[in-house]
């Protein structure tokens, strides 16, 4: 049986570049759960499916196949087959995961993947309800967040890095738009925990964060 520490919070937190210093710290394998769902995501986009579709969604859902592999101890993410990985990030990819992962085939797709990975490996998984669906009874609980104008202008700070022309106060309302999404959604609505540690990284640095995270595990 795995260790397994869950990271849970709303995008921009940091959720995946605090877990990834956490599992390669503690020698856990990490795994990102929204990685996975931005693939299947990608192959809807790749399909001219658009969000509202969601029938269209379902049926697509069938044709694809993700699945994930390490090389030098970095995540890849596979769609059908090819690596996907340096997609993930995308805007467009980012908005149609959101709303696609409240989706119950979609998530029925990907679920058994994750527990067994739990089920079999030490590992540090992140994502919306990593502690309350996918892995409830974890051995450590994290919600990791940060306020909306923190995440806007770490978004706003990366794209700008990347070349990428982009609106300060459109990216906070996107990001104010996707919380309610996911806060509010049938399936899995994003939430803390109850036996879940509550950390906000808006005036934390990366250090500090991962620290406080390793603190809590064995």
């Amino acid at each position: 049986m795995g260790y397994n520490v869950a990271i849970d919070g709303p995008a921009g937190a940091g959720k995946s570049t605090i877990a990834k210093r956490v599992a390669k710290e503690m020698g856990y394998v990490y795994v990102d759960t929204g990685a996975m769902y931005r693939a299947l995501a990608i192959y809807f986009l790749k399909k001219g499916l658009k969000p509202e579709e969601t029938e269209k969604i379902v049926e697509a859902c069938k044709e694809a196949e993700v699945t994930i592999g390490y090389e030098e101890g970095m995540q890849q993410v596979y769609l059908n087959g090819e690596n996907v990985t340096r997609m993930l990030r995308e805007e467009a990819v980012g908005n149609m995961a959101s709303v696609s992962s409240a989706i119950k085939e979609v998530r029925a797709q990907l679920l058994e993947l994750q527990r067994e990975l739990a089920r079999t490996k030490d590992v540090v998984m992140d994502g919306r309800d990593i502690g309350t669906n996918i892995l409830p009874n974890a051995d450590v609980k994290v919600y990791l967040t940060a306020s909306v104008e923190t995440r806007a202008k770490r978004r706003y700070l990366e794209l700008q890095e990347k070349g990428v022309e982009c609106n300060l106060e459109e990216i906070a309302h996107d990001i104010e738009e996707r919380d309610h999404r996911d806060m509010n959604r049938e399936i899995a609505p994003l939430k803390q925990a109850e036996d879940a540690v509550y950390v906000d990284s808006s005036d934390m640095t990366i250090d500090e964060v991962t620290e406080a995270i390793k603190a809590l595990c064995k």
